[in-house]
């Protein structure tokens, strides 16, 4: 890094703009204001930036030197549908939208970056600055692939970062292979007979059926899932009946899978349709299973993963980066990228929550609470994270 850019002036600049994306947070694909914020600010900076891919997304391109090679680096900007407990100055405007993810952070880090990059960093190609919306669940990053992202924008690997509260302040976690887990969803919808709740035998009840589901399913994670593999499967809905003397006609159930292989997911959507229509067979029902599956597993490449490990060590030292972190069954849309380029996906540590100003909520600082905000003592340390990528990955010959 070039020591006559000074990166924490730009943080200061970077503190700014995300507290003002904080304060006007949108939701999926509607992130109309912030990626006019954030093109404005690339433009502003010299860099070309393209609009409207995968909808609202846009990509900065910066190039430098000869080398046709080339790295992506991406960053999420929509916010969550949560009402914002906090009540400091930067809290949302918006009723019923908040960053409680860090989102705001994200976009603030990686446009540090570029904004360092525009003006220094010692690199020979081409830099791609990916910023995507509707991560939370509108999977903005298919859409951007589908959009022609990486056939227009062409990339040799490409990067990201999450913010992870409990992790201390700056410091790394990464693993290569699964981090991340894969989601999907399901709903079961049970058809018996009603009849009158004093009379069942006139009636075939859907609600049983359901509840005897329920209870199946959980064989499958522990007698025909093997034991090493983690998964899990969480019926988190049913829902059955108006009145409490009448044994309806119709009861559903609904949750969620997590895996982190699609060999282990093919697996539980098999055997959840075997267990569930043999199940309301055998209480003379029948039923309708829609099994939906929304992002892959997040799994990281060996080679661009030991790159990472090597640039965290070196910008905040052995001690503060975890190269075998545990993975968590949360889920994550940049998997769809890592599904077509090889890359690496990494947490840097939020905190516990002591950042935040007075009169932040009474919840704790955690991903998808209405208390949550981001730490920007964060902001140089991601984007320097970011700006040694690109002097690693794209070094003069």
């Amino acid at each position: 890094m070039n020591a006559s850019v000074d990166i924490n002036v730009i943080a200061e600049e970077m503190k700014g703009i995300r507290r003002d994306i904080h304060a006007h947070p949108e939701v999926g694909y509607n992130v109309h204001r912030t990626a006019d914020l954030v093109a404005r600010k690339l433009a502003e900076w010299g860099l070309t930036v393209v609009r409207g891919i995968g909808k609202t997304g846009l990509v900065a391109t910066l190039s430098r030197g000869s080398s046709k090679r080339s790295i992506g680096l991406r960053a999420d900007m929509d916010a969550l549908p949560i009402q914002e407990m906090n009540q400091f100055e930067h809290r949302s405007i918006h009723d019923g939208a908040m960053h409680a993810c860090g989102h705001d952070g994200h976009t603030a880090m990686l446009l540090g970056a570029a904004r360092y990059l525009s003006r220094a960093g010692e690199f020979d190609g081409i830099v791609q600055f990916i910023f995507q919306p509707a991560e939370e669940e509108g999977a903005g990053a298919q859409a951007m692939i589908d959009d022609g992202l990486f056939e227009r924008f062409p990339v040799d690997a490409v990067f990201g970062v999450h913010n992870w509260p409990g992790i201390p302040a700056g410091h790394f976690g990464v693993r290569l292979g699964p981090i991340m887990a894969s989601t999907s969803l399901f709903r079961i919808k049970v058809t018996g007979a009603g009849c009158h709740g004093a009379m069942p035998h006139l009636g075939h009840d859907p609600v049983f059926a359901a509840a005897q589901i329920v209870t199946s399913l959980q064989s499958i994670l522990t007698r025909n899932k093997n034991p090493v593999e983690a998964a899990a499967l969480s019926v988190t809905q049913i829902h059955g009946g108006e009145a409490q003397n009448v044994v309806p006609t119709e009861a559903w159930l609904g949750g969620t899978v997590r895996t982190f292989s699609d060999e282990t997911l093919d697996l539980i959507e098999k055997r959840m349709k075997a267990i569930a229509s043999a199940t309301a067979f055998a209480l003379e029902c029948s039923c309708e299973v829609e099994f939906s599956r929304n992002y892959p597993p997040t799994v990281n490449d060996p080679v661009q993963t030991a790159l990472a490990v090597e640039v965290m060590k070196e910008l905040v030292g052995d001690a503060a980066v975890d190269a075998s972190i545990s993975p968590t069954m949360a889920a994550e849309d940049f998997s769809f990228m890592l599904r077509a380029k090889p890359g690496c996906y990494a947490f840097i540590g939020n905190g516990t929550g002591d950042h935040r100003s007075v009169g932040h909520g009474a919840g704790p600082c955690l991903l998808h609470n209405a208390s949550y905000d981001f730490n920007d003592e964060l902001l140089p340390i991601g984007s320097s994270y970011f700006i040694r990528l690109v002097e690693r990955f794209l070094k003069p010959a």
